[in-house]
């Protein structure tokens, strides 16, 4: 695992621009305006950070890379300066905008979780893992552009839970061969499946039942969200919510169009699909 990246300030902008267009959450878009993009990015790659040393460091220090991570969060918050990299990218945006440390923390305690918990029996649990995992980088976001209400932000952790259930059922196979299992145990056994069943190179019928089910979940609360969020937002804090909503549900028509076979060929949103659901979403309000 390697902290500290051998690029410049602008691979790694570029970086996470390519790592951003293969996921749900299109957080690095180039035409946001420079004060928000760069927020966004030093967000998200704090959010890189742990979530690569979580997954791809060598399991016995994991958890100790973590505790440097929040060692630094420590000082970040204590107004010192940080030792990593990306820390110290994130501290001027923590301090210009005020941002609370418990969402960051929060993404910290998820990554700490995925290293004990590899199974989930109930929707609830995923759900539980969600509000550690997901919903914080909402709640930051709000923070971003100064948008953050009790009530939007409930209506943003459903967003960001559903954009999560999304990459379950998208990585299933990837998370089954890391030696996590982020659906249900209960609604796999509902419906017959096997775990092994995440190891074929075909999604078998009875799994498909399982995404579409977690799909339909992630669709209700991609809905019960976006609805408060896109009528009381404004400006450029609409227009970059309206696109983590329009990627989610591009994505969704993805798994929906590929007949839910993630393990063949994990579907993605078609590009142009995802800007006009965007431009949907974002309507006509001017941005400011």
């Amino acid at each position: 695992m390697i902290i500290e990246p051998p690029w410049s300030a602008d691979e790694h902008d570029r970086a996470l621009d390519r790592l951003a267009a293969r996921e749900n959450f299109p957080v690095a878009a180039r035409l946001l305006p420079a004060r928000h993009r760069a927020g966004l990015r030093a967000v998200y790659g704090f959010a890189r950070l742990v979530d690569d040393i979580g997954d791809e460091a060598p399991p016995e220090q994991r958890a100790k890379l973590l505790g440097l991570v929040d060692d630094d969060l420590d000082r970040v918050f204590a107004g010192r300066t940080p030792n990593l990299p990306q820390l110290r990218r994130l501290a001027g945006t923590v301090h210009a905008r005020r941002l609370p440390q418990e969402p960051f923390r929060d993404l910290v305690r998820a990554n700490r979780q995925d290293q004990v918990v590899h199974r989930y029996e109930t929707f609830a649990d995923v759900a539980g893992y969600c509000a550690l995992s997901a919903a914080p980088v909402g709640r930051i976001v709000l923070h971003l552009f100064r948008a953050h209400r009790p009530a939007l932000a409930a209506a943003s952790d459903d967003v960001c839970t559903a954009l999560q259930l999304i990459e379950h059922c998208q990585d299933a196979g990837e998370d089954y061969r890391s030696g996590r299992i982020y659906l249900p145990g209960e609604d796999l056994r509902r419906f017959g499946c096997a775990e092994e069943d995440l190891a074929r190179a075909v999604t078998p019928t009875r799994l498909r039942g399982v995404l579409a089910l977690e799909a339909g979940r992630a669709a209700e609360l991609l809905d019960r969200g976006a609805a408060p969020l896109l009528a009381e937002l404004t400006g450029w804090a609409r227009f970059a919510v309206a696109g983590y909503v329009a990627g989610g549900r591009a994505a969704l028509a993805g798994l929906a169009r590929g007949r839910y076979d993630v393990l063949a060929r994990p579907p993605r949103p078609r590009r142009a699909e995802l800007v006009a659901r965007w431009a949907r979403a974002a309507g006509r309000g001017k941005a400011r």
